[in-house]
């Protein structure tokens, strides 16, 4: 039997309402599972919306958003009246219990953000645990997501790569943060503003060496736009042009295999010519980024040779 043969659609006698889109249609009073819908919305493009999406938001007992005005102004462009609920980080664990209430007694509950996939640097996870934790239903209606796409569009490795959603405000703790990656050998996808572009550049350019570095912006919108380049480069030419507006999300190149760019025994040897055992230690593994116990181990037995 094929496995994507055609299957009767349940909802094919249901009440049909007018598609936004004028191409396709909308279902209404379909009835869904009780549980957690989680929802991606557009993240410029409104026409990322998914047919899917649309039938479960259409169908949905309840949504609970970031921002009510936000996700408002969206539905009332899609042509969606729904019952809205802020859920956010100041009032989540007020809000959590509730919804999971509704859940128990029979609702669909769908969970949005401002713009893109739930979750991806936005609260909810522990509604999800929560949900989990209560043996409730749970899925996902993937859609538009700004960092994969930023990947895509950056032109780098994107078989291994780490996101860390938006760097801390200040300028030591923003280094502490990039330290900590320096010897990853991921690709680094990060969310930044315009305001805090420039120096976050410069310490990226600091921390991390001139690497390449993809920086988007308005991504799926009227002016999306990928610049290119080695980080200093990119530092140049916001020096010189100002920060682009809109929102941006930065992709940087990955730190070479440590195997590839140094040889263990060697950088032990050069740093024990002139340093204590301690000190050469801690000079290798800043310098590798291996582990302390790893690079010790090995220097003694360098060290008693």
């Amino acid at each position: 039997m094929n496995e994507f043969a055609a299957k009767p659609d349940p909802t094919q006698n249901e009440e049909r309402i007018k598609d936004p889109f004028g191409d396709f249609i909308m279902l209404e009073h379909v009835k869904l599972k009780a549980g957690l819908y989680l929802v991606a919305t557009p993240i410029g493009n409104l026409r990322d919306m998914t047919l899917r999406a649309l039938d479960v938001l259409a169908a949905g007992d309840l949504v609970a958003c970031e921002d009510t005005r936000m996700t408002g102004k969206l539905f009332s462009l899609l042509g969606i009246r729904k019952k809205l609920m802020p859920y956010h980080d100041h009032n989540a664990d007020e809000q959590r219990p509730h919804i999971i209430s509704a859940i128990k007694s029979g609702q669909a509950v769908i969970l949005v953000s401002d713009a893109g996939m739930p979750l991806i640097s936005d609260p909810g996870y522990k509604l999800v645990r929560g949900c989990m934790d209560e043996g409730l239903y749970v899925t996902s209606l993937p859609g538009a997501n700004a960092p994969l796409m930023a990947l895509q569009l950056s032109g780098l490795p994107s078989d291994h790569f780490s996101f860390l959603g938006f760097l801390p405000n200040k300028t030591k703790a923003r280094k502490d943060i990039l330290s900590k990656w320096k010897h990853s050998e991921s690709t680094l996808v990060i969310f930044e503003s315009a305001s805090r572009i420039e120096s976050s550049c410069r310490d990226m350019l600091d921390i991390l060496g001139d690497r390449q570095m993809a920086l988007t912006r308005e991504l799926t919108k009227k002016f999306e736009e990928v610049w290119s380049g080695n980080i200093s480069e990119i530092l140049a030419r916001l020096e010189k042009d100002g920060a682009p507006k809109g929102e941006i999300v930065l992709v940087i190149e990955r730190v070479q295999a440590t195997d590839e760019v140094c040889d263990l025994d060697n950088l032990i040897k050069k740093a024990l010519e002139t340093m204590s055992l301690k000190e050469a230690v801690a000079n290798v593994v800043d310098q590798t980024g291996l582990q302390k116990k790893q690079v010790y181990n090995r220097a003694l037995e360098l060290k008693s040779e």
